[in-house]
């Protein structure tokens, strides 16, 4: 392996690196979301057409709270380099990022927000597969 070979590598590491921290981010946002359904329903504020998704603000706190624990621990499993790991992140970001357009009618902006979030850890975590190593 060459100097520059290395080089390539560790700069794809370092996005799996963003892609782990954003995940742990992205996690943490949904428990909290998930914990302000729980505790005070009046902090969602709807339009009448309301979210895509009809659920009690309990279950839809529930929900993203366990998710958001989900994604933390997979955006820690990313930090041990294995393939698997980076798999599940995927399948996760994937997942929530489809999941934000049911928030969209509520909160546009920050759906638009966590969407894109969403966008750039899929791209670490799927471009150039073969060159990013973590351990």
């Amino acid at each position: 392996m060459t100097t520059n070979d290395q080089n390539v590598g560790s700069a794809w590491s370092g996005w799996i690196a963003f892609a782990a921290v954003m995940m742990f981010i992205i996690g943490c946002i949904n428990m909290i979301q998930g914990l302000a359904a729980l505790i005070k329903h009046t902090v969602y504020v709807l339009p009448n057409s309301g979210l895509l998704v009809s659920t009690s603000y309990t279950t839809w706190g529930w929900v993203l709270v366990f998710w958001g624990i989900i994604m933390a621990t997979a955006a820690y499993g990313l930090f041990s380099g294995s393939e698997l790991a980076r798999w599940f992140a995927a399948i996760l970001v994937a997942i929530n990022l489809l999941g934000q357009f049911a928030w969209f009618p509520a909160y546009p902006l920050w759906s638009l927000v966590v969407i894109a979030l969403d966008v750039a850890v899929l791209f670490a975590l799927t471009a150039r597969w073969n060159e990013a190593r973590l351990g």
